[in-house]
């Protein structure tokens, strides 16, 4: 019986012939990604060494801008740390920095084949990059950092096989809602994803659908590797990387035919993703007073460019607040040049740097008591982006811009018929 992407993946950086589900794999570590928060006061602890420096990366994006002092004291803890190490990937608060994911994405950390592994748990958002990416806790990303070694328990993999093309206004946010609302919890399992609608989707898009993995409680998220891949990788790393390819009798758990052109617009409802997601058509008219864009899952330049598409021409409704965030300071300039910054001021938004902020409930963005929110980021979860009485709705960057508009959840239809 042969294996799945992350099986392959697992045994060539553990150096043995063949990995199984329940077998536990121990692995070389291609990349550690340190946050901002690790330099924390309550959470640091001091390193004695580091395996590589060139195999370490460390990435300010959850207190950025510093909001309190504790922000502002890991901040200058961490440029220190990076200092007497000598780690060349650093992105501090300025023109390189970013939420992790994106700027894994942007500069090639996550190569095909390898094994990357982060304090945050939407670290399989770099599976996109047929990376076996994951989030650990602290003790693990130290032993990571400085042993180069890692752990896994090898679960089953459910595999998704995308064929058709999305319809305009639909998103692999859609995909993700329909999936978790169809097959729901894969808790100790791996995600697979390929097949031939995986062509018709862009890089942003594969992003999105891999760092949602995380709210299925997925261990691993991964993409079977195309041209698409393997042109964007070459244009980002001049380190060599070998993809890892599902063998033709590889066996699965389950594998389920995702039919592109069939999704429609999702929306999850407050406190929970899994098994919670219901058409828009279903909540239309559903009061909001804030709506947000942004996230590793949603911060993209695709999402931005959709986001100004929708709003164009039209005004956030009164009583709305309208925020969006961008998921790398490069895509804030790419996304200025091209337009849609001003198309986003121009309808009544707020765009804030680039930070994870209002999705995790940290600055810029949180919500007060008894407030309703729309939102395109990663999680609707009681008390996750402010207040515990908030209600929090998910769906994708157009049907959270659809509804700025009309101040309450509606189809991301509604702004062309408004404008027509």
């Amino acid at each position: 019986m042969g294996m799945t992407v992350i099986e392959k993946i697992l045994a060539r950086a553990g150096g043995v012939e063949k990995v199984s589900p329940g077998e536990l794999a121990v692995v070389n570590v291609d990349m550690t990604v340190i946050l901002d928060m690790s330099f924390l006061h309550n959470v640091r602890r001091e390193f004695l060494k580091l395996n590589d420096p060139d195999k370490t990366a460390v990435i300010y994006d959850h207190m950025v801008p510093a909001p309190d002092r504790n922000a502002a004291e890991a901040h200058g803890y961490g440029r220190a740390f990076v200092k007497r190490f000598g780690i060349s990937r650093f992105h501090d608060v300025g023109p390189n920095q970013g939420i992790c994911h994106t700027i894994i994405a942007e500069n090639g950390y996550a190569r095909p084949g390898t094994v990357l592994v982060c304090a945050d748990s939407h670290t399989c958002a770099a599976g996109a990059f047929n990376c076996a990416a994951r989030g650990v806790g602290f003790p693990d990303m130290v032993y990571a950092a400085t042993t180069g070694k890692a752990w896994f328990q090898v679960g089953e993999t459910i595999r998704y096989d995308l064929v058709g093309k999305l319809r305009p206004g639909v998103a692999t946010k859609d995909v993700f809602l329909h999936i978790a609302g169809l097959y729901g919890d894969h808790a100790n399992q791996n995600v697979e994803f390929g097949g031939p609608g995986l062509a018709n989707l862009s890089i942003d898009a594969r992003r999105t659908l891999a760092t949602m993995g995380a709210e299925l409680s997925a261990e691993f998220v991964t993409f079977e590797p195309d041209q698409i891949l393997i042109d964007y990788m070459s244009g980002r790393t001049e380190l060599p990387f070998e993809p890892a390819y599902a063998d033709p009798d590889a066996r699965y758990l389950a594998r389920h035919t995702i039919d592109l052109d069939a999704i429609t617009p999702q929306v999850a409802l407050p406190d929970a993703v899994v098994n919670n997601s219901v058409s828009v058509d279903d909540i239309a008219d559903q009061k909001i007073d804030q709506a947000f864009i942004g996230s590793c899952a949603n911060g993209s330049l695709d999402d931005l460019a959709e986001a100004a598409r929708v709003v164009a021409g039209r005004q956030v409704a009164t009583g709305v607040r309208f925020i969006v965030t961008p998921g790398s300071q490069q895509i804030y300039r790419r996304a200025l040049a091209a337009g849609y910054v001003q198309t986003l001021l121009d309808a009544g938004a707020v765009v804030t740097p680039a930070t994870c902020g209002a999705c995790f409930g940290g600055h810029m963005g949180l919500l007060g008591p008894n407030e309703t929110c729309i939102t395109a980021s990663t999680r609707n979860f009681k008390g996750r982006m402010g207040d515990p009485s908030a209600r929090i709705f998910m769906a994708s960057p157009a049907t959270v811009a659809a509804s700025a508009i009309a101040g309450h959840i509606v189809h991301p239809d509604y702004a062309e018929g408004a404008r027509s």
